[in-house]
């Protein structure tokens, strides 16, 4: 039906609470990062095959794919009444972007390039936390992170995210600072160190799959490189998490 995905989208937008509990945006601090990244990743793949380098990386991409493109006539006044409630160029250019192109891929899937879903990752970073800015230094506040966006091709040759689930997400959430750990020979466990206050917690991501303590870590990092243990940026150890949450899935099913 014309208008079904595109209003289904307008309303996961509709329930973002752009300006709301700080509590919670910063419990998601680290799970809106990894997913900024990947839209990062995905916005510059997506400007290289529409020619539009000029627009990375928050913009509407739907007008690059096919010009000729319209929402239906209702949809339409409903994003536009919406859109004056969102705070933000770039989050208003973004939430247009993933409304359209819901509708777009919905009706003329042909005409879009062979690439992941652009606005996913960022709607569901808007999902777990809202609104996010851009200072005058060039860096992104996640809100309890900041970062610089980098450049396109810079994010051209990043790691990819296979999956974005809710399980993935929440196991990537946690207090402290977070080092990932994966043994050298590329087989074994994740690990990974917290530092939260004077507190020091060591945990393996297990079968469950959840996170358990584990004695596997030396204590310090020399004697951790000794062990045959390598440093994992959040990316790499968020795909090994988002390859065992789905093993274990499939195994239940």
């Amino acid at each position: 039906m014309t208008g079904h995905m595109s209003s289904a989208m307008l309303n996961r937008l509709r329930a973002v609470e752009w300006i709301g509990d700080w509590g919670y945006a910063f419990g998601h601090v680290r799970s809106r990062r990894v997913l900024m990244r990947e839209y990062l990743r995905r916005a510059a793949q997506w400007t290289q095959a529409c020619s539009a380098e000029s627009e990375w990386p928050f913009f509407d991409v739907t007008d690059h794919v096919d010009p000729d493109f319209r929402l239906p006539p209702e949809i339409s006044l409903e994003l536009d009444e919406y859109l004056g409630q969102v705070p933000g160029e770039s989050l208003r250019r973004t939430c247009a972007g993933a409304v359209r192109m819901a509708e777009l891929r919905a009706r003329r899937p042909s005409v879009l390039p062979d690439l992941p879903d652009l606005y996913e990752p960022l709607v569901r970073f808007y999902e777990r936390g809202g609104e996010f800015f851009r200072d005058n230094a060039g860096f992104l506040d996640l809100t309890g992170v900041s970062f610089r966006p980098g450049t396109l091709r810079g994010h051209l040759g990043t790691p990819r995210l296979s999956t974005l689930s809710e399980a993935m997400l929440d196991a990537v959430d946690a207090e402290g600072r977070i080092s990932y750990y994966a043994a050298s020979t590329g087989t074994g466990p994740l690990l990974r160190r917290r530092d939260l206050r004077d507190e020091r917690h060591d945990e393996v991501f297990g079968q469950g799959p959840y996170w358990e303590p584990t004695d596997l870590l030396p204590s310090s990092e020399e004697e951790v490189k000794e062990a045959g243990w390598v440093r994992l940026d959040e990316i790499d150890a968020a795909e090994l998490i988002g390859t065992a949450v789905a093993r274990a899935s499939r195994q239940r099913g």
